[in-house]
């Protein structure tokens, strides 16, 4: 368990082991790992709009007639309104995210050239793109530093104490010096998976956690310390 007072080089190396470890439990790239089916940046783009008080699996049900008609930034900035609410409606509030998507590829025509663009301070210049929805973008499709912060990434780094912070901004900011950046994304949907398997908000399973004996919020004892290995290695 971490100490109630903690010094910034004590929690990065705590941070170190926990990411280290939910990597173990759940491997793959931050593209292996994301739920959201999509050939392209932008149809992930889209894909992560449509998300939004959704689920993953309603939006992969919708997608597929979505994209067979809308692929690209030009197809879906040109297309009828009534036409993208129709298909996209079962993922609730279609008409603002039909507003979104559509004034969004119309942007990435008008001023990208029909290329999304890789930068935070242009992504999140684009209707319907915000923060946690660019980092997604960065981190999944592109490769780069990206953390985004949802309700299980918020929920969980404040129960490891890697923060104290509410706002997913800030969240995020502080998160992110913790961990190498090309290890942000791929650790935000661990959280998220942790957070449904295992730390569940309503009953975490503390005694089934992989985490237990670093976290300083444990409901339970914590488990014999394990052999620091390359854990120990890696965080001094």
């Amino acid at each position: 368990m971490a100490p109630r007072r903690e010094s910034a080089r004590a929690r990065k190396a705590r941070a170190h082991v926990i990411a280290s470890r939910l990597a173990a439990e759940y491997p793959g790239t931050a593209k292996e790992l994301c739920a959201l089916r999509y050939e392209t940046p932008f149809q992930l783009l889209v894909a992560t709009i449509l998300s939004a008080q959704s689920t993953d699996v309603r939006v992969n049900m919708v997608t597929p007639g979505l994209f067979a008609v809308y692929p690209d930034p030009p197809s879906l900035a040109g297309a009828d309104p009534e036409s993208v609410e129709e298909l996209i409606r079962s993922t609730g509030f279609f008409r603002a995210k039909t507003k979104s998507v559509i004034g969004m590829a119309a942007e990435v025509v008008e001023r990208f050239g029909g290329e999304v663009p890789t930068a935070m301070e242009d992504l999140v210049t684009l209707p319907g793109v915000g923060r946690k929805t660019a980092n997604v973008l960065r981190s999944v499709a592109f490769g780069l530093p990206g953390f985004p912060v949802d309700t299980h990434v918020l929920r969980l780094t404040r129960l490891l104490g890697l923060t104290t912070e509410t706002d997913p901004v800030r969240v995020e900011f502080d998160v992110g010096p913790l961990v190498p950046d090309d290890e942000l994304g791929g650790l935000s949907l661990r959280l998220i998976l942790h957070g449904r398997a295992v730390c569940v908000a309503r009953r975490p399973r503390c005694g089934d956690c992989i985490l237990n004996d670093v976290c300083p919020s444990s409901l339970v004892p914590a488990r014999p310390t394990r052999p620091a290995g390359n854990e120990g290695a890696a965080a001094s």
